[in-house]
């Protein structure tokens, strides 16, 4: 499994011992780079959680692991029930899971992100400077993400709020002073549709001055 540091090899095969299996293989790996390492996160699973028996041995960083694999399941309650389990982990490698989850805009799981993650509009808290260095190392993936959110919303619930600001939990967009610009124009029907900006202007400093989206 290529989805964590090489260094967990030996909690994630702890890990998958105690997954029931499936014919099913894992849908669609998005890369991403985790502390200069890359790694290829599953997008969806199908298997069977496994029983409180089987999980119950599992250490601290192989459970953690487990519910990472698990927010990745193809059931969105499955996904939720997981998510909440690793969302407030202070380990990098957790970072994507968490990410990706709020890119497939499930208003549920968007709030759970919201309760794990208050450190995100403190300026230097740790949850700050951890999300803000995985965006860093990571500009396309996180400008695909947003996109994507954008896009979710348009669809499915620009009718009943006046601009992304106001979609709950939306500031989960702004932990690395990312802004957003809403210019509204008119299509050729004369309906307002959005036009959307984003930049990465304010990441968290290391030490090295403001990074810039590359």
């Amino acid at each position: 499994m290529a989805a964590f540091p090489t260094r967990l090899a030996g909690d994630v095969q702890s890990v998958l011992t105690v997954m029931p299996e499936t014919r099913l293989a894992p849908v669609m790996p998005f890369e991403v780079e985790v502390q200069g390492e890359t790694v290829a996160i599953p997008s969806r699973i199908s298997n069977e959680e496994p029983g409180a028996d089987l999980e119950r041995p599992l250490s601290g960083t192989q459970q953690v692991i487990l519910h990472c694999l698990y927010s990745r399941h193809s059931d969105g309650r499955v996904r939720q029930r997981h998510l909440e389990q690793i969302v407030a982990s202070g380990e990098p490698w957790v970072v994507p899971f968490v990410v990706q989850l709020a890119g497939e805009y499930v208003l549920e799981i968007l709030e759970a992100i919201g309760r794990g993650l208050p450190g995100l509009a403190v300026p230097g808290s740790a949850q700050r400077r951890l999300y803000g260095e995985f965006i860093a190392q990571n500009p396309a993936f996180f400008a695909r993400t947003e996109r994507r959110v954008v896009s979710y919303w348009s669809c499915y619930y620009r009718w009943s709020t006046e601009r992304l600001g106001r979609i709950p939990d939306a500031s989960f967009w702004k932990p690395s002073g990312t802004q957003w610009r809403n210019r509204w124009t008119r299509s050729g029907r004369g309906t307002r549709r959005p036009r959307w900006r984003t930049r990465l202007t304010d990441l968290p400093e290391f030490g090295h001055g403001p990074i810039q989206q590359g």
